[in-house]
């Protein structure tokens, strides 16, 4: 009989490389500055409420947990389910790249790191397209 393998949990480097929260919190700013003003995304813009406060402690909470920090999201509202969740709204590939071109912006201003950058750039635009529901 074999002895079982122990479990390991993977851990995902980038919250601690990024700075913890207060880091992912200065990301999610910058992020909404770019959503409220780069022309192409007004459409992905007008998909949130006026007021953004909860949207912005929601994503927080949702990267925080993404970037291997603590898992306050899971803990509050259950399981990402990122499609379900999204499902709502028509996201197409103008959808997708707006969004990714704001966090795109978003990562040049909270994220010293080019190496993470790139990391997480390549990483968010795996998730957009994922997202993606409309041809």
């Amino acid at each position: 009989m074999s002895t079982p393998l122990p479990i390991v949990e993977r851990r995902n480097p980038h919250f601690e490389r990024l700075g913890g929260r207060p880091a992912v919190a200065r990301l999610v700013d910058a992020f909404y500055v770019a959503m409220d003003t780069r022309e192409d995304a007004r459409t992905i813009r007008a998909m949130h409420a006026s007021d953004l406060a909860d949207t912005r402690r929601v994503l927080v909470d949702y990267l925080c947990e993404w970037l291997g920090g603590p898992k306050d999201y899971t803990a509050a509202r259950g399981a990402p389910k990122l499609r379900r969740r999204h499902a709502h709204v028509a996201l197409d590939e103008a959808a997708r790249d707006a969004w990714l071109g704001c966090m795109r912006d978003a990562l040049a201003l909270a994220c010293e790191d080019a190496a993470l950058r790139d990391e997480l750039l390549a990483s968010f635009a795996k998730v957009a397209d994922f997202l993606r529901n409309t041809p």
